[in-house]
């Protein structure tokens, strides 16, 4: 089994443990699942003192939050309760929002349950919910103090919610990993079969890259930004299709790929590794081309919450382990929305 790992962030040390299932905390938490890892996972979590929200993006509303602060408010949860999550990215993001709300802030413990929540939504303490067609534009800052990860919950994944994580975990490997980046190359079989022990690898070095970057720094005030490698073009991607055709993890690649296409405008990027990176994106499966239909992307962009005085900021690639932060005119974004290669 991976060895433990430690964080501090924004003044919270968070605790990640890797184990082989997952089992109630303690009898005066309340736990939050959604439909489907309710079903698979909520054994033994006693009806009174779980919630159980709609599957999928439909949740990441303030209902559902209204939900868990309700539930923990009936319980009588005091400021030293704890809520924990079972569940992907959106219960991870929904329950963190509601913890830091709950009493101005209460525990938060997080078992993620898909390889996008294990490598990348469950650390760091971003929250957040979609309002007004926006992807993620309320949340806050609130670590959870305990992360448990369990391996063997990825046995359970669908192919696609599986593929979904790939892409953060790409991500990942791209900002700070060169040597994951040729792991996932040269083992591409091996992943793609679900190996558990290369997964619970893949994991592990995801979470130290993203638990360095958070430790240095916490609110995203310089270099956790380049962990927005594909999102900027990928949220605005989610925002115009309304969340629907596409998983967010699908998003990012595709945002990772206009990205690309962003730096090799700019002259940031090798056009060598942008060939590289549009190969592995592509025998991984996930789309790299415009959507049929795709209109201008401005409004949503606009929208996008990384913007500095009036001005969108793109992470681009410049080589394996070598990202940075550009601004881009509005030419330049679109010819990268346009562009059939990414090298």
């Amino acid at each position: 089994m991976s060895a433990d790992l430690a964080f501090t962030i924004g003044g919270v040390r968070t605790e990640v443990r890797f184990v082989e299932r997952i089992e109630p905390l303690d009898p005066a938490s309340v736990a939050v699942f959604d439909t489907v890892t309710r079903r698979l996972f909520g054994g033994g979590f006693p009806a009174e003192r779980s919630v159980v929200l709609p599957a999928g993006e439909r949740s990441k509303r303030w209902r559902s939050v209204e939900a868990i602060l309700g539930r923990a408010a009936a319980l009588g949860l005091g400021r030293d309760g704890r809520l924990l999550g079972v569940g992907g990215g959106v219960v991870c993001d929904v329950t963190g929002l509601a913890a830091s709300l709950f009493m101005r802030g209460c525990d938060l413990a997080l078992s993620p349950t898909t390889l996008l929540a294990m490598v990348d939504a469950s650390l760091g303490g971003k929250t957040g919910i979609d309002f007004r067609g926006g992807k993620n534009l309320v949340g806050s800052f609130h670590p959870a103090s305990l992360v448990l990860v369990c391996p063997a919950a990825l046995a359970t994944l669908p192919d696609r919610e599986f593929h979904s994580g790939l892409a953060e975990a790409i991500k990942t490997a791209v900002i700070g990993d060169p040597a994951l980046l040729d792991l996932l190359e040269a083992r591409r079989e091996a992943v793609l079969a679900r190996d558990p022990g290369l997964l619970a690898e893949v994991v592990e070095r995801c979470l130290r890259v993203k638990g360095e970057i958070c430790e240095a720094d916490p609110r995203e005030e310089g270099r956790r930004m380049l962990l927005n490698l594909g999102h900027t073009f990928g949220h605005a991607l989610e925002s115009w299709t309304g969340f629907r055709g596409w998983t967010h993890g699908e998003a990012v690649a595709w945002g990772m790929g206009r990205a690309v296409a962003l730096g090799l405008a700019l002259g940031a990027t090798e056009p060598g590794f942008a060939r590289r990176l549009a190969a592995l994106l592509a025998a991984y499966g996930f789309r790299l081309e415009a959507p049929a239909g795709l209109r201008e992307l401005g409004p949503a962009l606009r929208l996008d919450k990384k913007r500095r005085a009036g001005t969108l900021q793109f992470v681009v690639p410049r080589g394996a382990g070598d990202v940075a932060v550009v601004s881009a005119a509005d030419g330049d974004v679109a010819g990268a929305l346009g562009a059939r290669e990414m090298g």
